[in-house]
């Protein structure tokens, strides 16, 4: 199943999401140089503290926290450095940190030595830069994720369409490449089922084909800002969640069917081969 991921600061919404199956709650505490990339778009832009990864940690039970922090950056006037933010978030609870917005190799493995091992490490792949650097980012050690981040990707390239990238068979080769190295990975956000320009259900189904591990639910999944009756926040949740999993599950049929399929391939062949190395 596809771990779904939700963000929120809000250590109430972050239970329901829990209760209902949400795998990771999503602290989002990037802010610098959002806005201006995104200027004009109807994207989110939580701008989240410490304090909240410390008030979501305290407030759930089996999901894990995920924090996105800031691109790698020096001590600003008002706002600490990379160092400082990094092992801030650790200490406040954060089981996955996120780095996004990178475009070089050295960005990367900053990141990398400033978590140190003290949290699982996830690489949000956004930027032209960082698909083009992929192989050589992929040769770092302790990358235990990677998310293909649709949206800003997308901006990158000059799409009007962020799903183009689907379309394009751009991530299909970034999902090819980090399967080959045994690197997690998952891409861009769903809406409920039926909803969205393309409808959740397809991007579903192409989570499976690449063999993709996580999504993000995304803002019109379930609308906080305008949805404010909790009851209804929690319905909505709740069956969400399981109209996802249902359709998962019919996915999984034929992924199954599809990786035995292989798997007996695979003994057929090197039983040809067997019985043709014994003959010569």
């Amino acid at each position: 199943m596809l771990k779904l991921m939700y963000i929120t600061n809000q250590p109430e919404i972050a239970q329901i999401a829990e209760t209902a199956g949400v795998d990771r709650i999503f602290v989002d505490m990037e802010f610098i140089g959002k806005d201006e990339r995104q200027k004009g778009l109807d994207t989110v832009k939580s701008h989240h503290t410490v304090q909240d990864v410390a008030a979501i940690k305290a407030a759930v039970e089996s999901a894990e926290v995920l924090v996105r922090v800031n691109p790698i950056h020096g001590p600003l006037s008002d706002y600490p450095g990379s160092r400082e933010e990094i092992d801030a978030v650790i200490r406040a609870g954060a089981d996955v940190v996120m780095l996004p917005f990178f475009k070089t190799v050295g960005e990367v493995r900053t990141f990398l030595d400033l978590v140190d091992g003290r949290a699982r490490t996830m690489l949000l792949v956004e930027t032209p830069e960082a698909v083009a650097r992929i192989d050589e980012i992929l040769a770092l050690p302790g990358i235990d994720e990677v998310h293909i981040g649709l949206n800003d990707l997308s901006l990158g390239y000059g799409m009007p369409f962020m799903f183009q990238l689907l379309a394009d068979g751009t991530v299909e080769q970034l999902c090819i490449k980090l399967r080959q190295r045994g690197v997690a990975y998952g891409f861009g956000g769903i809406a409920s089922l039926g909803n969205g320009k393309l409808p959740s259900e397809f991007i579903i189904k192409e989570h499976y084909r690449l063999g993709s591990g996580c999504v993000i639910l995304s803002r019109s999944f379930c609308d906080v800002s305008k949805v404010r009756h909790i009851g209804i926040i929690n319905s909505l949740f709740l069956r969400g969640v399981r109209e996802i999993r249902e359709l998962e599950a019919e996915c999984e049929k034929h992924a199954a069917f599809f990786r035995e399929n292989e798997a007996e391939l695979r003994r057929r062949v090197a039983s040809i081969c067997g019985e043709m190395g014994a003959r010569t």
